[in-house]
């Protein structure tokens, strides 16, 4: 019994990729996860070149367990290299990682830094909720949409 228990292999959960340099609401963003009860594997990173090399598996991320995200969440003001929108335009310049789909979180919703975002090539620009309660909806939101309703190219679904 325990050796067919062993076999068997539970459906991986849908990673979610967050990139925000702000510690706090990166746990914030956890917190909101659990409390919404989404079922992923929330990974984080605090830049844009932690951000490519977790896509990459390079740098601190050779030869980790890095899943491929089914949903990439970014702060329109990342810091590193590449920053912000140009991480988003260098995922979408990437054959390998193209079809996942961006979700930039903006400080405000001016409608330049939204036209920026799109033209960037994110696929959904939202304001950066600031309350727990606002960033919960979100990400029920967000998850709900993309990771269970939205039809994605073969290999972008957990």
């Amino acid at each position: 019994m325990g050796d067919r228990l062993q076999r068997m292999q539970l459906p991986a959960l849908p990673t979610v990729l967050l990139a925000d340099a702000d510690e706090d609401y990166r746990a914030m963003a956890r917190d909101a996860l659990i409390e919404g009860r989404d079922a992923t594997d929330l990974r984080v990173v605090s830049d844009g070149t932690d951000l490519m090399a977790y896509l990459r598996t390079t740098g601190r991320w050779a030869g980790a367990v890095a899943p491929r995200p089914a949903l990439i969440v970014l702060d329109a003001e990342l810091p590193g290299q590449p920053a912000g929108l140009e991480a988003v335009r260098a995922i979408k310049a990437d054959p390998a990682l193209k079809t996942i789909p961006v979700l930039a979180l903006g400080a405000d919703d001016d409608p330049t830094a939204v036209e920026r975002a799109y033209q960037a090539g994110a696929n959904t620009y939202c304001v950066k909720p600031v309350t727990f309660l606002a960033l919960v909806k979100l990400v029920k939101v967000f998850t709900e949409y993309w990771l269970q309703t939205a039809e994605l190219p073969a290999g972008e679904t957990a």
